[in-house]
């Protein structure tokens, strides 16, 4: 079997049409004008290559039957879905069947290629397909409880932001409360809002990311906030910070100006942006003194930090790559192939961008039929007092085992 990787096709099945074939994924910046893939862990951009066989489709069918790429389409070419799903088998292998040398890389060689032989002779499936919003997990259904509940509080609670925003004629891709979407058929992420009043310059990456999908609980760690060395030197005097509340985001790229840096991540859903706050009177934190004039904001992105060293957020939400906890509530540890800046991203270094990789992988492979975006609700650490199965320490005690590795 020949290697497999991103661009790869099988006999016959380059797209006639490369542009078209790529126009769902290509939507952003200088990526409409290509005809290439962009492989973002090898800061490269992959040619469509046709082989001489039914690799490509062989692996498909694998994938979808493992229960890693529900909306397999066989189409023999080796795409962005095919890429996620082959990551997250890799990833499956590395930490569910504990085999540390895999590395989830996208790359199906022969290491790779005997795990999937022997998936096939014992007719394994992932328990990650096995889950559903029709058969949820607990910690899943938890969420969704408190996600309803919070919803009610904060519709007779809402506190100087959200007053702002529910006076708002348009709030663009942030939602007023009484519109927040809590539908589990769509996909849902949290993030936890912690030390936001503190002035700092160099902010850290200490704050929760929920990601809710097909009836599951994945947890990740970076930052919501800014930090103002990083927001200095793009040249930004006020820092942005976004607002508590809902956000509709979707499936996009960050860095889609730069041929060298662009990389998957979620943008908001509407062009204009999201609705932001700055520091106005400059101690680098964000209180309600702030809130005397709220922006709306296009470039504040989902997307990667690191491994967590460093926050690279000039306002944007930011999640590490150096661990996880998984959705039977265990810790991943990433940081033996997780990369600290671009530069470990090349065939040389053989780095990845770690645990993000599981976040966008997960988005891309386990989005329902048609689901191009994901709702993406921010609060702060105190809202997850509103169910006593959570309570603040919740966050903090996740926080501390992520950055235990």
């Amino acid at each position: 079997m020949a290697l497999l990787y991103l661009g790869s096709c099988d006999k016959g099945k380059v797209p006639s049409n490369r542009s078209e074939f790529l126009k769902p994924y290509h939507i952003d910046g200088i990526l409409t004008n290509k005809v290439t893939f962009r492989d973002d862990d090898r800061t490269k951009w992959r040619l469509f290559r046709e082989g001489d066989g039914t690799d490509v489709v062989s692996l498909q069918h694998f994938l979808h039957d493992a229960g890693f790429m529900p909306r397999a389409n066989f189409d023999g070419v080796f795409g962005y879905v095919t890429q996620a799903a082959t990551r997250l088998f890799q990833e499956y292998v590395r930490t569910m069947e504990n085999i540390p040398g895999m590395i989830p890389d996208g790359i199906v060689g022969k290491g790779t290629q005997q795990h999937i032989s022997r998936w096939k002779q014992e007719s394994k499936t992932s328990t990650w397909s096995q889950t559903s919003v029709d058969k949820p997990t607990q910690h899943y259904e938890e969420w969704m409880q408190l996600l309803t509940k919070a919803k009610r509080h904060y519709l007779t609670n809402p506190g100087p932001v959200l007053k702002y925003i529910n006076a708002l004629q348009s709030t663009y891709a942030t939602i007023k409360v009484e519109e927040w979407n809590f539908n589990p058929n769509g996909i849902h992420l949290i993030g936890v809002r912690r030390n936001q009043a503190k002035s700092v310059a160099n902010r850290d990456n200490d704050d929760l990311f929920f990601l809710l999908i097909n009836g599951m609980v994945f947890t990740f760690w970076g930052s919501t906030d800014p930090s103002a060395k990083m927001s200095e030197a793009i040249g930004v005097k006020h820092e942005a910070f976004l607002v508590e509340g809902q956000h509709t985001y979707r499936f996009g790229w960050h860095k889609i100006w730069n041929d060298s840096k662009i990389y998957r991540a979620l943008k908001p859903h509407d062009p204009k942006g999201v609705i932001i706050v700055r520091d106005w009177d400059r101690d680098d934190s964000f209180t309600d003194a702030d809130v005397k004039k709220l922006e709306v904001n296009n470039s504040i992105n989902i997307h990667w930090t690191g491994v967590g060293k460093s926050n690279f957020s000039a306002g944007c939400q930011v999640i590490a790559g150096k661990s996880y906890i998984n959705n039977n509530n265990e810790l991943q540890d990433c940081s033996k192939f997780a990369s600290t800046s671009y530069s470990g991203l090349t065939k040389s270094q053989k780095k990845t961008k770690g645990a993000y990789n599981v976040f966008t992988d997960l988005v891309l492979c386990y989005a329902p039929q048609g689901v191009t975006q994901l709702q993406y609700t921010l609060g702060r650490e105190e809202s997850l007092n509103i169910d006593a199965k959570f309570g603040s320490n919740y966050a903090v005690n996740a926080l501390k085992r992520m950055k235990s590795v």
